[in-house]
């Protein structure tokens, strides 16, 4: 069955920005809090941190310049895909790091001792990912690098579901990473193997495809919210 909701006309009032980058926050939120779980399952760092810790390695600045390299490198890819940096990038650097210090402030997960919580956790950790990225990927308002570029992904090549692009995409970061020096744990290949499945699962029970949505230029949307 095939969505039927057109995801090519979003955006168009201030209302609806308004009402989208709340809702996008909120899938940030989700978002943020699977990523603060997967980190307290304590059996293995995400694909893209075996990359980040592999590039500190080999390249010996730190693991935080790294991370802000990586971020702007995808951006670059991002841009030259033709793809619009939106809202919700900004919102995504915004709300993502801060509920994560929020959610280790908070301490309302101790990390795991046993491996089968561990992975208990991080498999619910993931399916948060999953709704999050569900959540503000279909709004219209942009998504944050990494998630730009696996929209970037669904749309040329359109016979490979958006789970499959992601076990590829995560793979091909982990493998990197580990070749460059970053530690590969359990946590990682369950992660590499499950995140893909799981939302493109979730995808198809929502009739909802990546690639129908047509993202906003965040200078479009600054147009129109100050009325121009």
């Amino acid at each position: 069955m095939q969505d039927m909701k057109d995801y090519s006309n979003l955006n168009k009032t201030r209302k609806e920005i308004v009402r989208n980058a709340l809702w996008a926050s909120v899938g940030l939120f989700v978002f943020a809090v699977g990523i603060y779980l997967t980190i307290q399952a304590n059996i293995g760092v995400a694909p893209w941190d075996v990359l980040n810790q592999g590039l500190a390695k080999r390249i010996g600045i730190s693991y935080g310049s790294v991370m802000m390299t990586v971020s702007a490198t995808v951006i670059v890819i991002d841009v030259l895909m033709k793809e619009p940096i939106g809202l919700g990038m900004v919102l995504d650097t915004i709300i993502v790091g801060k509920t994560v210090d929020l959610m280790n402030a908070l301490d309302l997960v101790a990390p795991r001792q046993s491996l089968w919580s561990g992975v208990l956790l991080l498999l619910f950790g993931l399916l948060l990912l999953a709704v999050g990225m569900r959540i503000y990927m279909a709004l219209g308002l942009g998504c944050g690098p990494r998630d730009t570029l696996l929209v970037a992904l669904c749309k040329r090549f359109p016979k490979l579901s958006i789970g499959a692009l992601n076990v590829i995409m995560w793979a091909t970061v982990t493998v990197i990473g580990y070749f460059l020096g970053g530690q590969v744990g359990l946590g990682t290949v369950i992660s590499v193997v499950c995140m893909g499945p799981i939302l493109n699962t979730l995808c198809r029970m929502t009739h909802f495809n990546a690639a129908d949505v047509v993202h906003q230029n965040i200078l479009r949307t600054l147009q129109i919210l100050i009325g121009r």
